[in-house]
Formats: structure tokens, sequence, C-alpha cells
């Protein structure tokens, strides 16, 4: 099959699922998000693969959701947004979700919902370049998969959340918890694929049966249930829109992404 925004390929009992929008930082758009989906169903439908390694193509891992994609559509009111959140939501819990363990290999910018998706993988290796934060907060944008909490704690994903904190450097996102090795730049999609490889000679009963007890233990505290919650949450903020959004996407149609990114920062730069 071929892709659009992707690249697939199977290397021995390893898929590699590049996200391939170098251009844009691989920004995640509506076709993305479903060749993601897609690449996961050749993945788990293939016995001979038995990992899956997700990286981004270029300079960065991911951006997060398509902001410019999103200011030219327009969304507006519950009705519109649900099924656009629930999209985002299902194609980054996926990783979590799949039989099959799920590597991300970081370099550069893993930010908003690109920061979701590679910790929702089961494994995340870091470049010692990545950077990682969540910035929705700064321009009125509510958080789509809420896993920070379960992965560093509330107090910790409370301060990265409200600040809208984005320059959340590789080492210290390490020793929070978020990522579980740091590499030097360069080298992280070979030691994904040299963990990848490694699980690929685990018996795949044991491993995904494994995977799934470690799950149902979090389902048990409640992570499903909470995440689901939290959606509904992101869905009454969307919905209802913000003014500081509005202001956002405004700046994006009339003068383009980096202009409206420019106002958001330089408001925070006048805090105290």
């Amino acid at each position: 099959m071929s892709y659009e925004t992707i690249l697939y390929e199977r290397r021995g009992a390893v898929a590699a699922i590049t996200l391939n929008r170098p251009e844009r930082l691989n920004a995640m758009n509506a076709t993305m998000l479903r060749e993601l989906q897609l690449a996961l169903d050749a993945a788990e439908a293939d016995e001979a693969v038995r990992a899956v390694v997700l990286s981004g193509a270029g300079s960065s891992f991911s951006s997060g959701f398509d902001l410019k994609e999103q200011a030219e559509a327009r969304p507006s009111g519950v009705a519109q947004w649900r099924p656009l959140l629930r999209r985002d939501f299902d194609a980054i819990m996926r990783f979590w979700h799949s039989p099959k363990p799920t590597i991300a290999a970081v370099r550069g910018a893993a930010l908003a919902g690109g920061c979701e998706l590679a910790v929702a993988c089961d494994i995340t290796v870091a470049a010692e370049d990545a950077i990682f934060g969540e910035p929705e907060l700064r321009f009125g944008a509510g958080i789509v998969v809420l896993l920070l909490p379960w992965l560093v704690g509330p107090k910790r994903a409370k301060q990265l959340l409200f600040t809208g904190e984005d320059r959340l450097d590789a080492r210290r996102a390490e020793a929070i918890g978020l990522v579980n090795e740091v590499v030097a730049t360069g080298s992280e999609l070979a030691r994904a694929f040299a963990i990848a490889e490694g699980l690929a000679a685990i018996d795949t009963m044991a491993l995904r049966q494994t995977k799934r007890a470690i799950n149902r233990t979090y389902d048990i505290m409640g992570l499903g249930e909470a995440l689901e919650a939290a959606l509904d949450i992101d869905l009454q903020i969307e919905g209802e829109g913000t003014a500081d959004k509005r202001r956002f996407m405004e700046i994006a149609r009339e003068q383009g992404l980096r202009a409206a990114i420019a106002w958001r920062d330089a408001r925070f730069r006048k805090a105290p």
C-alpha cells in the first residue's frame, strides 16, 4: 500500500513507520492520522512483524496536530469538534493499545500531540537534541490525550501543562520518567531498532500478554476512564472556544502560523 504522509516498511521482524511531512515538522493532519491507523493495521496483521518503530523524517519527530489545517477548516461547536478530537485521540492511543510493542525514536521537537504520540509508545528513545512539551494552554487549547500525569505524576504534570512548557530537554525528560533513555543525536533510530530486534526474539505470546497485563493494571487504576473524561473536558474547551484560541487562529489565517506562534510567545515573555 502507498501512503501520502508516512513511510512504512518491514525490516526483518520490525515494522518501521516514519512520519513524513518534514517540511511541516511532521505536523499531524487528517491524512497522517488515518494513515497511522492503516500502518498499524498492516503491522498487526503481519505475523512476521514482532515490533514497531515510530520516527519522524527530517529534523523533528512531530510538532503536533496540524494547526494550519485546523485554521483553514474552522471547526466550531461541540458537534464539529467531537469527531475531530476522537480521531486524534484514537490514533495516538492506538500505539498504547497495540498488541505488538511500539518504540518511538525521537529527535528534535516532540510537542503537543507529537509529545503525546511519543510517550504513548511502550518505549521512548530520545536523541540529545530532542525537546518535549505541551504548549496548548498558552494559546487557549486543551489536551487531547492526558497521559502526562500517569507518567510523571500530578505535580510535574500540572507545572508542565499549566506553564505550557515546550522546551523540556531530553535529559530532563528522562529524569522525570517521560522517556526511557537518551542517546547521541543521530543514533536514536539505530538504538530503537536494536531494542525492537531484541524484543522480536522474545516469545510473541508472552510479550503480548505481558504488555496486556501492564496496561490492564493501569486500566484498573482508572487510566482509560480518566483519559476519556479528559477528552470530554477538551471537547468542552474546543467546542465552546476560548478568546485566546480564536485570536491565535485569526492571526494564523491572516498572517501565517509563524506569526501566531510569535504572538503567543510574546505574551508570555511579558509575564513576570
